[in-house]
């Protein structure tokens, strides 16, 4: 094969264009409406050609067209605007340094294995990619100090394409970053920055590029460097591609190779954020350079790392979490246990498996919250989810006090509001919207928007769906080798006016595509109904292996080929962040039907309303904490139901009366004017209630006060000093745990035959044997609660009891008393914790003396 020798030439811009290089390389250009605009108005049917790509579209076009941008006066008057616009962003200090001037030398590593920041840097999948790319938008609005790490995928995720029966094709088109808005990381000596990392025993070389997202930067890792093993190259090749033993090797790029980046980077972080148990070997990597740089033995560089650690879990069934066997954890990691100090089984128990069965899989989240100080969930609902489901590792606690909270998902609004609703909340809002998502009370301006207004807005932006999904479906169409009438059918495929139903999410079985499809010929009324019609839009992908993820496919398009229904219901395929965009601004109902309680948050519901798009879902996910009758619609009331089949038909059938019997006539209920008053009503009550309260804004802010800032703290504490605290806690923990046993209840002392009533106290007090420990080495409570179902305390609370005088024996008598504020039965134990003012949580050591 013959030698090539690669040229970069890149585009030659006219000096008063040239700033539209800079403009293009960062991404703040994606929330920023002008700056579209501004792209656009170079050559608006180029712009679609290059799936809005800012960098191909400069590269492409002709040099005459950019000669006449550079002498176009308007042209260059909302150049001036955007720029001046963009460097005031870049320069002005943000939420984060207003708030917390103390805290300057806090850094953030965000590490996550995609990210979903737009259309033209398909580094994504689906919602965790789109989640984690509004979440580094939200830090760059609010100015936290936030690095993120992610892969770069050369061929990305796969591009969907469906054959003549319906069935899922998938293509892997290879991406080229000459035309991508990603940079190569040079060094001062202008050489690719590059670190090699350790794969089984053969050396892999790793290079960085970087995506600047505002004031955030994101560094991907890359393994198609020419000098690895060709296995080696195929890594970061395709976002969740291969068998699991690609996965695994993924995955420690991602972990172990991310904070080798950040050393080669020079970026010293202070809290590292794991999005999803992907990125979790990270934490071993601390551990390993804690131990190396600072001579600590592995339980002190736990210690020290552990406060600084943040994860998030996005999933509420077992089966969605990375699993590896063991075989493939002795493979990768053997040399790799032996620097950091642990024998097989020490290792294998930090992702819970048995080194005793080898059937035991070593479990990626189980890793993540061993080694993590907080743990989260990404709803209320599925914080609940996860402490179920996690309720093994913590078998003493009651299920309310496992520590895995939950911040709940938002969507960054700017990136996801359609120009119509952005020129109405501009009008009743002012232009500094976007920085007062927390207040309720400025979000009610928003019921002064005239009904008429408000729905020329809807319409409006129906009708650029309406027209987008006719030319999408006519291309589609000819792809599959279509007659030339039925292509041009397409242009007659839907109505501008009618009742447009939005469905668009990866397609797995559990989120039930199909149960709008489960009784076809009352369906197939509501879509033919002359006086009151109806449309669906439908978009998603299945994964390459979930074939009967596939088959909901296939019998979606099945269905929409029948006679009276092939104009009313269109299938999108592709399912991207630009087909997602169009889809949430421009539909009326947004149909969400998970089975509960699998839905872990969900997003795309939010940023449907956030468009005035009304929600109609199971009570699942955000919707069970945002839903409200007056302001959408819920299919059923999160019930969980034994036998699957027996909920599908049971939703189905409150599914389709909800669409009969309230949402349809709610529609096309008109005013003279023809405005659907009602209706303009319950979008505007929906507004006030969702956007303030599911934006990305609020959920970076609740990770910075509850994650980042204690983590940040913590950890400055237990490091400083030659990491003396960390030390002493360590020591501490063993001396604890070795005790522990000698730890017994005597005898409690209280009266529980007197007649309470609210207001009284009851004095309580119990002996408790410390053996080797001292009173300030434990905490005593008494722990009450509603008794529940089982005749156990489902949520309870533990309240202070206080020591006596230490006897000889070694007992301390404590004392407490319980305050009796409500009605009602209850029960109470007294406990004993251990406690230390370096611990985060009393149940670090997962130990607690029950009285029995």
């Amino acid at each position: 094969m013959r030698r090539l020798h690669a040229l970069r030439v890149i585009p030659s811009l006219p000096e008063p264009i040239e700033r539209l290089r800079t403009l293009a390389h960062d991404l703040h250009w994606t929330w920023n409406h002008e700056a579209i605009d501004l792209f656009r108005r170079l050559d608006p049917f180029h712009w679609r050609e290059v799936g809005q790509n800012p960098i191909r579209q400069i590269a492409e076009l002709p040099q005459e067209t950019l000669q006449e941008a550079a002498q176009d006066k308007a042209f260059l008057a909302l150049l001036d605007q955007v720029w001046e616009d963009f460097a005031r962003y870049r320069s002005d200090s943000a939420w984060f340094q207003a708030e917390h001037p103390e805290d300057g030398d806090m850094r953030v590593a965000y590490l996550s294995m995609e990210f979903g920041l737009h259309e033209c840097l398909p580094m994504y999948s689906g919602g965790l990619g789109v989640l984690a790319g509004d979440h580094l938008k939200a830090a760059s609005d609010l100015g936290i100090p936030l690095v993120a790490i992610g892969l770069f995928y050369r061929r990305g995720y796969f591009r969907q394409y469906l054959n003549a029966d319906g069935w899922q094709q998938e293509n892997y088109p290879l991406y080229d970053t000459f035309t991508l808005p990603v940079e190569q990381v040079l060094g001062d000596d202008g050489d690719p920055v590059e670190f090699t990392m350790d794969l089984a025993g053969r050396p892999v070389v790793v290079q960085i590029w970087k995506v600047q997202v505002g004031r955030v930067p994101l560094y991907l890792l890359d393994t198609s460097h020419l000098d690895n093993h060709s296995d080696d190259r195929r890594i970061t090749e395709i976002l969740y591609g291969g068998d699991t033993e690609m996965r695994i090797r993924q995955e420690i790029i991602l972990g172990i190779g991310g904070m080798k980046a950040l050393v080669e980077l020079g970026l010293h972080c202070t809290v590292f954020h794991m999005n999803e148990g992907h990125s979790a070997f990270l934490a071993l990597e601390r551990i390993r350079r804690r131990m190396e740089l600072h001579q600590l033995t592995f339980d002190e560089a736990r210690e020290a790392t552990r406060v600084s650690h943040a994860f998030t879990t996005h999933t509420p069934v077992p089966a969605g979490i990375d699993q590896f066997s063991q075989e493939l954890m002795d493979k990768y990691f053997r040399a790799y246990r032996e620097l950091i100090g642990l024998d097989r089984t020490a290792f294998l128990a930090l992702g819970g498996a048995d080194a005793n069965d080898p059937s035991s899989p070593f479990n990626m989240a189980t890793m993540a919250i061993n080694l993590s100080a907080c743990v989260n969930g990404v709803s209320r609902k599925h914080g609940e989810v996860s402490r179920r489901m996690w309720r093994r590792l913590w078998p003493s606690l009651a299920l309310n006090e496992i520590p895995i909270d939950s911040v709940t998902n938002g969507v960054h609004a700017s990136s996801w509001l359609s120009p119509e609703m952005a020129h109405v909340f501009d009008r009743y809002l002012g232009p500094d919207w976007q920085q007062d998502g927390r207040d309720f009370e400025y979000w009610s301006r928003i019921e002064k928007i005239s009904n008429e207004e408000l729905w020329r807005a809807k319409e409006r932006a129906r009708q650029r769906l309406i027209t987008f999904a006719r030319e999408r479906l006519a291309s589609q169409l000819e792809r599959r080798g279509e007659t030339r009438a039925t292509v041009e059918r397409a242009a007659d495929a839907l109505d501008m006016e009618a009742l447009t139903i939005g469905f668009a999410r990866r397609f797995a079985t559990y989120k039930r595509a199909n149960l709008l499809l489960s009784d076809k010929q009352r369906l197939v009324r509501l879509l033919s109904d002359p006086e009151r019609p109806v449309q669906v839009i439908i978009a998603g992908k299945a994964h390459p292996r979930d074939e009967p993820g596939k088959n909901l496919i296939r019998e979606i398009i099945h269905f929409a080929r029948e006679e009276g229904v092939r104009d009313r219901i269109v299938f999108l395929e592709d399912h991207d962040i630009n087909v997602a965009r169009h889809l949430v601004q421009g539909c009326d109902v947004w149909l969400n039907t998970p089975r509960a309680p699998m839905e872990a948050s969900g997003t795309s519901g939010m940023k449907a309303a956030l468009n005035g798009t009304l929600h109609c879902s199971t009570l699942d996910g955000w919707w069970a904490e945002g839903y409200h009758p007056e302001i959408g619609w819920t299919i059923g009331h999160g019930e969980v139901y034994e036998e699957p089949d027996e909920q599908d038909q049971i939703e189905s059938e409150l599914l389709y009366d909800l669409l009969e019997k309230e949402i349809i006539p709610l529609f096309y209920h008109r005013n003279q004017g023809r405005i659907p008053r009602e209706w303009t009503e319950t979008i505007k009550r929906s507004l006030v209630r969702i956007c303030p309260q599911f934006s990305t804004g609020r959920m970076v802010r609740g990770y910075v006060e509850q994650a980042y800032l204690p983590n940040h703290r913590h950890m400055q504490r237990v490091t400083g000093d030659d990491f003396a605290r960390a030390k002493e806690l360590c020591a501490w923990k063993k001396r604890l745990a070795n005790a522990w046993q000698d730890v017994k209840l005597g005898a409690v002392d209280v009266d529980t035959h007197r007649k309470l009533t609210v207001g009284d106290r009851v004095p309580v007090a119990a002996t408790i044997q410390l053996g080797a420990l001292q009173p300030d080495d434990v905490r005593v409570e008494t722990f009450i609660g509603r008794v529940g179902g089982e005749r156990d305390i489902d949520a309870g609370e533990g309240v202070p009891m206080q020591p006596g005088e230490l006897g000889k024996d070694g007992s301390v008598r404590y004392s407490g008393e319980i305050r009796c504020d409500h009605s009602g039965v209850y029960a109470f134990s007294v406990r004993v914790l251990p406690d230390h003012p370096d611990m985060r949580s009393p149940h670090d050591l997962r130990l607690v003396a029950w009285e029995e």
